[in-house]
């Protein structure tokens, strides 16, 4: 195939672009929104009330990524949000012959899916202009060929019909990316890159600098020379730029077709995979859809996309000889979660991983560098083992003291997504390393929840330095000995003197539970501060404890140790209140049948379902059905329709469990069940 590949013709974009069509504002007005889409130019841009934190939730809501082709462009933009209202309905983008695309702050923050570029390019849009770009989704916009730009002067001059010099779009960017946006994407830049057309810049950094644990790793994974298979430089520094050689390289039914679709499109027969016993593929987000979509009218139109993304990627499965963690054989439900099942049994301590999701970071508890990619990144990677990086900035997140009881993981990342650092987004991008003797104690699934959500301060990766714990976790996962866990332990730790563009410190012994407020993660509270403003306890509807963040080993102990003290008070879950409980994998049901869980779980009237991502995107039990109803979540973001319609309230597995017991979010505390049977 590489042989093929030398034969494709190749070459660079015009020395200058100009933009022919409209321009669209997204601005927090429903009102303006709908006259834009109607065909109103915006005269005056300056003051206007730009989206800020715009997800690609909103771009492209998880049921538009039930399609892989052209349909997509029907689509971009309909769960976003303005004023409280969702103006954009299908195939107005368009419809009304819109070029660019502007916004505020952080566009393009939390999944990492590339259906959202991919829909507004193929609705005609060509450049997306916003004060700050989140960088999966930027990197999306450049694989796809799609122009980004932080400049909003721009505007006059597109809409002047000026040309512009393709050097403005290089402007700050590094080697890699500057040719990756000449060549008009990722694709045609490998292509040029193994007919020697173009050569990452090579690695100058002095081999005696000192380095993070992220930064080590990236430097044993750096490839020198694609064709000779040369991997490997003493040392990086933030800012160097290349190709990072990958060990895995895993993918879930979302982006598997697509991906399959760009190989087909691209290579034509000749499109195999490199190496596909380091290829994983999953079928983990869609398995319960047809719980919460209607089989009828637009209902059955989506199950037969969501159900063809089924069967194509079963079909690539077995063409192209991907081992393929699917669905149950004897019951509903999957064999769990990517990244639950990547950190259970795949990653190791220095390994480099790459997954088509934003929360590839779960397994950087284990020391590993994981990191979400979109699906051209993905696609190139079936060809060339590789991913472009750059080197980010690191930053060190040291949690200090001993936490209190009741106090978890979850509040810990509540408290650090409120951090100013990281509210105000000067951590975009950043490799995060959590440190300090509070993490040090925490149980390798508790890591997995800081490492998870790095997605949330909208970090590269989020890593903890392996140590005697991880290696007991490998023994146990993985059938290997203490010692020889432990030995692959070793070294993996950031040196004395490494370079910190921050360090950002948390008192743990000073904390109380947290929760997130509906809208962002980054919206944590005390619950003690948000009982006072909201003027007492917040009833909830819906409790859900799972997900990849929430659905671990050490979670279900936290479930199960709130609900068998409700049994013992003789209370059960609020009769007002849905409770549902969702492993993260078959290892993790089968901890809890071992350990007697499920009769709790029953017992107290929790809803226990099989693995699947289900509500944590829309598709599964778990997710509200009106504006009105209120869940207190134990997943890892809250965006607007994340999960349903309704107002979602982010918190840990203790607080959730309390919740769903009490009838309203509370903390949990020995002795509060007593209190509350009597008030019943």
């Amino acid at each position: 195939m590489l042989d093929f590949l030398r034969a494709v013709d190749v070459g660079k974009r015009p020395s200058a672009i100009r933009f022919q069509g409209r321009i669209l504002f997204l601005v927090d007005d429903a009102g303006l929104m709908r006259r834009q889409l109607a065909g109103e130019d915006v005269q005056e841009w300056r003051g206007l009330p730009l989206r800020n934190d715009i997800s690609t939730d909103e771009i492209t809501p998880a049921r538009v990524c039930y399609y892989f082709d052209e349909r997509l462009g029907e689509f971009p933009y309909l769960g976003f949000r303005a004023g409280g209202e969702f103006p954009v309905e299908a195939g107005s983008v368009k419809k009304a012959g819109f070029v660019a695309s502007v916004s505020g702050r952080r566009r393009g923050k939390g999944s990492s899916r590339e259906a959202s570029p991919y829909a507004e390019k193929l609705a005609g849009i060509r450049l997306i202009l916003a004060e700050s770009i989140e960088r999966i989704y930027k990197q999306n916009c450049q694989n796809l060929g799609l122009l980004t730009s932080d400049d909003l002067e721009l505007i006059e001059r597109v809409r002047a019909g000026e040309e512009i010099p393709l050097e403005e779009f290089l402007r700050g960017e590094d080697e890699v990316t500057q040719r990756i946006i000449e060549y008009g994407g990722l694709f045609n830049y490998n292509v040029a890159r193994l007919q020697g057309k173009a050569v990452a810049p090579a690695i100058e950094t002095p081999p005696d600098r000192p380095m993070t644990l992220a930064e080590k790793i990236f430097a044993r994974h750096f490839v020198t020379d694609l064709e000779r298979n040369a991997v490997g430089v003493a040392a990086v520094k933030p800012g160097d730029a290349g190709f990072a050689r990958a060990d895995l390289r895993f993918s879930h039914e979302y982006v598997t077709p697509m991906a399959a679709s760009f190989l087909k499109q691209s290579l034509g027969d000749e499109g195999k995979i490199n190496d596909p016993s380091s290829v994983l593929f999953f079928r983990d987000h869609l398995t319960f859809l047809d719980e919460v979509i209607m089989s009828d009218g637009a209902g059955a139109e989506l199950l037969s996309a969501a159900n063809r993304l089924k069967e194509e990627q079963e079909r690539v499965s077995r063409e192209q000889g991907v081992k393929l963690h699917g669905e149950l054989p004897d019951r509903k439900g999957s064999e769990g979660i990517c990244h639950s099942i990547v950190y259970q049994n795949y990653a190791l301590p220095g390994q480099l991983i790459i997954g088509t999701d934003s929360h590839t970071p779960h397994s950087g508890a284990v020391g590993c560098l994981a990191f979400g990619v979109g699906t051209t990144d993905i696609f190139n990677s079936w060809i060339t083992k590789d991913v472009r990086v750059k080197v980010p900035p690191a930053v060190l997140v040291k949690v200090t003291g001993k936490k209190p009881e009741g106090i978890t993981a979850k509040d810990f990342m509540l408290e650090i997504l409120r951090h100013p650092f990281v509210k105000e987004g000067h951590a975009l991008g950043t490799l995060v390393e959590y440190a300090g003797e509070a993490v040090e104690a925490l149980g390798i699934d508790e890591r997995a929840t800081m490492t998870n959500m790095a997605a949330e301060v909208g970090a590269f990766t989020g890593i903890i330095a392996p140590d005697g714990k991880t290696a007991r976790f490998l023994s146990e996962n993985r059938g290997m000995s203490y010692d020889d866990a432990l030995r692959l332990c070793e070294g993996w730790k950031s040196d004395p003197g490494a370079e910190w563009l921050n360090v950002i410190e948390i008192d743990a012994s000073t904390m109380t539970p947290m929760v997130a407020t509906p809208g962002d993660p980054g919206n944590g509270v005390p619950l003690t501060e948000l009982e006072k403003t909201h003027g007492g306890p917040i009833e909830v509807e819906i409790a859900y404890g799972g997900s990849c963040t929430a659905g671990k080993a050490e979670d279900m102990d936290m479930y199960a140790r709130v609900l068998a003290d409700a049994l013992k008070a003789g209370l059960k879950v609020h009769p007002r209140v849905k409770f549902w409980i969702q492993f993260g994998s078959q290892d993790v049901r089968r901890y809890c049948e071992r350990r007697g869980y499920l009769e709790i779980f029953r017992s107290v009237g929790a809803r226990v379902i099989e693995p699947s991502c289900g509500a944590c995107i829309n598709a599964g039990p778990g997710v509200s059905d009106n504006r009105d109803q209120v869940t207190v979540s134990a997943i890892n973001r809250n965006f607007p329709g994340r999960s349903g319609p309704g107002q979602m309230y982010l918190a840990s597995p203790l607080t959730v469990a309390a919740s769903a017991i009490v009838g309203y979010i509370a903390a949990y505390e020995p002795g509060r069940f007593a209190a509350n049977r009597s008030a019943r």
